[in-house]
């Protein structure tokens, strides 16, 4: 298993939920790799994005997907990330 920062974070999630997510608890939705964990998740995104992850909370969706919600320190902004990478 490979520690590239590419093959753990695989794409953004955009819905209601994770904007609502994003505006309100300061927080990003990912879909990430399935072997991936916790902390291998956050320096993966740390590395990728250039900020500070306060926390990483997974889940999998009823797909088989891994789920990664990521909650920034608060001297970042998730909105701010956002439309740097373009989802806003």
């Amino acid at each position: 298993m490979s520690e590239d920062p590419n093959k753990i974070i695989l794409r953004p999630v955009v819905s209601e939920a994770s904007l609502s997510r994003m505006e309100k608890g300061n927080e990003l939705t990912f879909i990430v790799a399935k072997w991936a964990n916790k902390p291998s998740i956050k320096r993966a995104f740390e590395a990728l994005y250039n900020v500070k992850v306060d926390r990483v909370n997974v889940c999998i969706t009823t797909k088989g997907e891994k789920k990664a919600y990521i909650k920034l320190s608060p001297e970042h902004k998730a909105s701010d990330l956002a439309s740097r990478m373009g989802i806003l």
